[in-house]
């Protein structure tokens, strides 16, 4: 770690283990214990190895705000209710969604080791961070991982007015023998609420119909749009409302009800979710399934290539080889979330990471 304080221009290089240190360092200044500071670091440093950055390091200074506004819970006192062996519901206390879904699927992948399948529901987190971090976290134990989240009314539903439902992600991870585990990561919207932000501040035109001005009008301005379109139309959004009834009114937290009721406590910033574990080795054996779900891929990845295309890709691929390559070369930290950082780590007297241009 470096204590000089004044960033680089432009882009700058920062080794992994280095930024989560970094990043677990200013969480644990902004209230989190040291394991929950690490515990949440590592989701955001996971993201931007995979090149998601809209979920990696840029999150650190609204998880700070989050904490400092006492939206998040700093001290939650996480309970687990099991009602059967092989589900139960963990009471969040509004813990960050890094420190409860991690929770979560430790717990999911245990009770799935015992009774062949898991799902663990998560009640009262704040913003979940990377969902496909903890199905992945499933699939890193050999069973295959299930998660579904459902937060705050940001985006457009067929047929009303204005932001209805949630743009409540899905992520399945599958894990192989020889390959990269399987991944599909995936929000219901069109386009996420960070690249809109993105293309404001680039003044880059968004593509027909992803995102919408308050009223619903589709736009492809971004300095109009305020939020997104669901992904398929009716297809999208009916997947965000499958969603909040699989995770929040399945653990008795309703949030779309209560968001459009006349009770200003429904606006209140919150999310749920519910993971899933499968044992490969209830349903036939594990070595069997690792190599079927081998011999897919490959057969997949033989297939004739499109003329206009570089390959044939299964979902997940393409970011493990981003990871693969920031492992060795460092995880690019985009100007404006350096400076970010940089204040933060001013203001708590957190030293920079070594960095380079």
């Amino acid at each position: 770690m470096s204590d000089t304080p004044t960033p680089k221009p432009g882009k700058v290089l920062v080794p992994a283990d280095e930024l989560r240190t970094f990043s677990a360092a200013l969480l644990e200044k902004g209230g989190l214990s040291p394991e929950h500071a690490r515990t949440t670091a590592d989701v955001f440093v996971w993201a931007a190895l995979r090149g998601v950055d809209s979920h990696g390091i840029a999150r650190v200074p609204a998880y700070l705000g989050l904490l400092a506004k006492g939206v998040a819970n700093a001290d939650a006192q996480i309970k687990v209710e099991a009602s059967t062996p092989a589900a139960a519901v963990l009471d969040a206390d509004r813990a960050p969604g890094p420190v409860a879904l991690t929770a979560a699927a430790e717990d999911a992948v245990s009770r799935a080791r015992t009774n062949g399948v898991a799902a663990v529901g998560v009640r009262g987190t704040v913003h979940t961070g990377a969902i496909g971090y903890y199905a992945s976290k499933i699939a890193e134990q050999g069973l295959v991982g299930i998660g579904f989240v459902a937060g705050m009314p940001n985006m457009g539903y067929t047929g009303v007015k204005g932001a209805a439902v949630a743009t409540s992600p899905l992520a399945v991870a599958v894990p192989a023998e020889d390959h990269a585990p399987l991944l599909l990561d995936m929000a219901t919207a069109t386009i996420a609420l960070g690249k809109i932000r993105q293309a404001k501040a680039s003044g880059t035109p968004l593509p027909e119909g992803a995102a919408a001005t308050a009223d619903g009008t589709p736009t492809t301005d971004p300095e109009q749009a305020v939020m997104p379109l669901p992904l398929g139309g009716a297809k999208g959004s009916g997947m965000s409302l499958a969603f909040e009834l699989l995770t929040s009114v399945l653990v008795g937290a309703p949030i779309f009800a209560a968001f459009h009721s006349d009770d200003p406590a429904g606006r209140k910033h919150r999310q749920n979710a519910l993971l899933i574990a499968l044992d490969p080795a209830a349903f036939g054996g594990a070595d069997a399934f690792t190599a079927a779900v081998d011999s897919t891929l490959g057969t997949l990845k033989g297939l004739p290539v499109a003329d206009d295309a570089d390959g044939v890709y299964y979902p997940g691929e393409r970011s493990a080889e981003v990871a693969v390559g920031r492992t060795e070369k460092g995880i690019p930290v985009a100007p404006k979330v350096w400076r970010d950082l940089t204040e933060r780590a001013e203001q708590l007297g957190v030293a920079l990471p070594d960095a380079a241009g």
